[in-house]
């Protein structure tokens, strides 16, 4: 697509905004911002005019207007009155990875999404890659990373051949058009973002967009060991190489004799994996799945796997404090995610929940309770959680300061304080980075 003279609306800054607006610059696009700050409030604001962007707001007339292409803030609903006037007119709406994807050179794209367990996968898988691919490896997507900043920092849209360790979302999935992976896969499918789609099934859906324009050549590893993985693939069907993944069966992927094995080939002995949990022996195996799928060798996966040491604000360590210790959780961000972080504990363990109302059920949550302490319920959602999970046995506060300050006095000594909210941050924060770091310094001051 030639972008020259294009009239591009941009729907939300942020950092992805941002990106897609200096790869549109580039390309001699007409862009239009959209933003619910006012113009004068961006920290961008003379940059942005010095190249000619028009900043407006969100007001519906902005969305009455004629444009050739959209490009959506991942965060904003599809199903919001401004896209469904975008859609009356059928007018292209992308998302900032799908614009990166459109205007590179070829690259070997590996695409990591599922509800839990993406951020570790994802960011293991580049450290393989790295290794293999000094200099040509790169990060990006949901991690934090928008993927246009790729394309701009490595030059892509001249130069082919780099290898895109790819953390992707169910927001960024919906408006693909083109994107095709080479190497792809979904962890697992459990409850998240009921409040942004509507239904579970649009949800378990959105994830199944990841592998729709594969074909024959292209691999998708196929975690057998989650039902709703097994269910959805076969109600939206693979049309390329399906390799099979299970920890508990014998598969194309899986563990036999103290190694990790594809395809019949021993790849990794299991004692380098540093890592703790079952839920993370998952996300090395896919990680180590899909390196062995785009061709790294057994030497580079072995040496990176080994050197890996996890990623911050997933059950991670703060400190210890008179015996008892701290984890950080921030990425709990659904009821799932928070199950797998208290089946790394036995007991005591006092439970810092609460957040942005997503609306989940806490049926299933509340039968794996038993290594709980307490739980202690903050910010917007806590008082709904804490009822919802243990009743008047529980503490509800007002934000993180209280919530720790309360776990503090109830601690003993082999107690565990865990930061995991179940839920999203934007109540108080803006991301579950922030929350954790907010945590993390907590902690560092007691």
């Amino acid at each position: 697509m030639d972008f020259t003279g294009k009239k591009v609306l941009v729907i939300g800054l942020a950092r992805s905004g941002m990106a897609a607006i200096r790869v549109l610059n580039k390309l001699g696009a007409t862009i239009t911002l959209s933003e619910r700050k006012k113009a004068e409030e961006l920290k961008e604001f003379d940059f942005l005019t010095s190249i000619g962007v028009e900043i407006v707001d969100q007001s519906m007339s902005v969305f009455e207007r004629d444009y050739d292409l959209v490009v959506k803030n991942p965060g904003v609903p599809f199903r919001s009155p401004m896209i469904e006037k975008l859609n009356e007119r059928n007018i292209p709406i992308i998302t900032e990875i799908e614009l990166a994807y459109i205007v590179s050179k070829p690259q070997h794209f590996i695409a990591i999404t599922g509800t839990n367990g993406k951020t570790t996968t994802t960011s293991l898988t580049f450290d393989i890659l790295n290794k293999a691919f000094p200099g040509k490896a790169h990060l990006c997507g949901n991690i934090g990373i928008p993927f246009c900043e790729i394309v701009m920092e490595n030059n892509l849209m001249e130069e082919a051949d780099h290898y895109i360790a790819l953390e992707i979302s169910n927001f960024q999935l919906i408006n693909i058009d083109k994107f095709r992976p080479e190497v792809a896969t979904i962890i697992n499918l459990t409850p998240d973002h009921v409040d942004f789609h509507g239904t579970l099934d649009a949800y378990y859906k959105a994830k199944t967009e990841v592998y729709r324009n594969m074909v024959d050549a292209d691999v998708f590893i196929k975690n057998t060991d989650d039902a709703l993985v097994n269910e959805y693939t076969e109600k939206y069907p693979v049309n390329c190489t399906v390799k099979t993944m299970s920890l508990d069966n014998d598969a194309d992927c899986c563990i036999k004799d103290g190694f990790m094995c594809f395809c019949g080939e021993k790849v990794l002995p299991v004692s380098c994996i540093k890592l703790v949990g079952k839920h993370n022996l998952q996300n090395v195996i896919l990680a180590v799945s899909m390196a062995k799928a785009i061709g790294v060798s057994n030497e580079d996966i072995c040496e990176a796997v080994s050197a890996f040491k996890g990623v911050e604000h997933r059950i991670e360590f703060l400190r210890e404090i008179n015996g008892v210790r701290y984890y950080n959780d921030s990425k709990g961000t659904n009821t799932d995610a928070t199950i797998t972080a208290l089946k790394a504990f036995d007991k005591g363990v006092i439970l810092l929940v609460g957040g942005f109302e997503k609306g989940l059920s806490m049926d299933e949550m509340k039968k794996h309770l038993g290594c709980v302490k307490k739980v202690i319920g903050f910010g917007a959602c806590g008082p709904r959680l804490v009822k919802d999970l243990v009743g008047d046995d529980g503490i509800v506060v007002t934000d993180l300061n209280e919530a720790t300050a309360e776990a503090v006095k109830i601690a003993e000594s082999g107690d565990t304080v865990l930061l995991s909210p179940t839920t999203s941050s934007f109540d108080q924060y803006s991301c579950f980075e922030e929350r954790g770091d907010h945590f993390r310094k907590i902690v560092n001051l007691l």
